[in-house]
């Protein structure tokens, strides 16, 4: 692979992952703002939310290719969630999946916006704990 194409499979990559980063995020943040009513942890994760900005480039359009995505298809693990808890775990992690991808990719590119992403990574860890911490507090 040239390092033309190597860039070009990169800005693939930096594209869904911060696609599947904001959308993560911004599912736990309607169920805080809109299900549990708690602003805290909106703001929390809306402050997040608006960090990823530096980090878009509309030039990276050009590489997304969802037609031929290997993994585009669900699986069944994705299509099943029995609770409003399973949907926050799940997008827990795949936000912060999605943020050591690009904390990782941006390394080649980057060195800010990798520090940018391991600082929303480790923010994401602290609100995860809170939420449940809270959660668990109102079950006692």
């Amino acid at each position: 692979m040239t390092k033309e194409e190597t860039s070009e499979k990169v800005a693939r990559l930096i594209d869904a992952n911060l696609n599947r980063l904001k959308e993560g995020i911004r599912v736990i943040e309607d169920i805080n703002r809109y299900i549990y009513d708690d602003q805290s942890l909106t703001s929390a994760l809306k402050q997040l939310r608006h960090k990823l900005q530096p980090a878009y480039d509309q030039n990276r359009l050009q590489y997304r290719d969802i037609e031929n995505d290997v993994q585009k298809e669900s699986i069944t693990s994705e299509l099943s969630r029995s609770s409003i808890n399973d949907l926050v775990i799940a997008n827990f992690s795949r936000a912060q999946e999605s943020a050591r991808v690009l904390e990782e990719s941006f390394k080649l590119i980057d060195h800010t916006l990798s520090e940018l992403f391991k600082e929303v990574r480790y923010g994401l860890y602290a609100v995860e704990k809170s939420f449940f911490m809270q959660k668990e507090a109102l079950k006692k």
